[in-house]
């Protein structure tokens, strides 16, 4: 047998164009730049110490038999050390990741499991993948017996990728590339996969990945790529590490991988609501306020219940009330920085509770997304400050 390691391969671009292939015998993704995504995450995973923090990549789908568990067998084949967990505890992972020769990638199928409605409480898994995002993300345990005990971190830095149905947390979405998966149509074909036949296939490309990254690590290592206009905070955290392996391959992608990060982005906004915070005061401008000056509550709450695909009508199978209205948001300020409370209105020589726009405004400027078809206006500038 021969053990030689492979040689180094120095066509990114090509390399990178069979990895894609691969996939697309096996996998019907719903947009070209799910394959481009992919493929660069199966690469980054051999680079993770080049790097500050890792994306997560999430297959999701509403219906089961949309391709999600096949499109993580073929991630596993491609991936270095890969570690299948299926409701896997929070403790079994972090101990694997920081006890294993060489940091595994986590492959999680059936994550709504954890997540979903009916999964309970899994603070501490959710809790690991957060951490795990970035390199000086740690789990800290106590370990001993008894009394005996101490505190021990765990490193929790490592690739993971999930699969599931429905939707993940935030703090876990807005970490993720995330691809939708649908059923496949009639006249969409895959070829079947074998593990016995084509899992060879997969861990010859993954062997030239990997001899790759360690010819380019060098050019990848602490590197920052130009983003995309408009593409900061944690989209940027997600699609550095990407668009760095894109680089260094070289070819058509790093093109290809600016214009999928734009189109997947651009799709996660779209599809997000926000915090139930976040809907309620986008609701609130467009559907309820949408330029009066102020309401009073009975009339804000009825506007609310109104709408037929808001959640407000049921809210754990109550309406949403005047209590409820106004704990939610308090915990939103004014521009004078107070919490945003109701207040006397005068209607028809009688005094009302109810909310006043000015009030709500700079909330909107802050957390709302722009109104469809326009921009918002951007804040004043602070006391003491001058326009830049």
């Amino acid at each position: 047998m021969n053990t030689n390691p492979p040689a180094p391969v120095m066509d990114g671009s090509a390399l990178l164009d069979e990895v894609e292939a691969f996939h697309r015998r096996f996998n019907i993704f719903p947009l070209d730049a799910a394959y481009v995504a992919v493929t660069l995450w199966d690469a980054h995973a051999h680079l993770l110490d080049c790097f500050d923090s890792t994306p997560r990549l999430a297959f999701l789908s509403p219906e089961p038999g949309s391709g999600k568990s096949r499109a993580l067998e073929i991630v596993e084949t491609l991936v270095p050390q890969p570690m299948v967990a299926v409701n896997a505890s929070a403790s079994a992972l972090f101990r694997a990741v920081s006890g294993m020769e060489g940091r595994p990638t986590i492959l999680f199928d059936e994550i709504d499991t954890v997540f979903g409605p009916k999964a309970g409480e899994n603070e501490q898994l959710r809790g690991f993948l957060n951490a795990g995002h970035r390199r000086s993300g740690v789990m800290w345990r106590c370990v001993g017996d008894g009394s005996n005990q101490q505190v021990q971190e765990f490193p929790s830095f490592c690739g993971v990728a999930v699969a599931g149905l429905g939707s993940l947390p935030d703090t876990i979405l807005t970490r993720s590339v995330i691809v939708r998966m649908r059923r496949r149509a009639p006249n969409e074909h895959v070829e079947p996969f074998r593990q016995r036949i084509h899992e060879k296939e997969g861990h010859a490309l993954r062997d030239r990945l990997a001899a790759w990254a360690q010819s380019v690590r060098h050019v990848v290592d602490g590197v920052f790529p130009e983003l995309p206009e408009g593409i900061s905070d944690r989209p940027a955290d997600v699609w550095e590490p990407l668009l760095a392996v894109a680089d260094a391959a070289g070819g058509a992608w790093p093109e290809r991988a600016r214009a999928a990060c734009i189109e997947l982005v651009n799709a996660a906004k779209s599809s997000d609501k926000g915090s139930i915070g976040i809907r309620l005061l986008t609701d609130l401008r467009d559907y309820v306020f949408n330029g009066i000056d102020r309401l009073p509550t009975v009339a804000i709450l009825d506007r609310l219940h109104s709408l037929e695909e808001a959640p407000w009508a049921d809210m754990s199978g109550k309406p949403l009330d005047a209590r409820g209205l106004s704990r939610m948001l308090r915990e939103y300020m004014t521009a004078d920085n107070t919490p945003i409370a109701a207040r006397n209105i005068k209607a028809g020589g009688s005094v009302m509770k109810g909310y006043y726009a000015s009030d709500l405004h700079d909330a909107w400027q802050r957390y709302c997304p722009p109104p469809a078809g326009s921009a918002l206006l951007p804040l004043p500038p602070l006391p003491g400050t001058s326009e830049p």
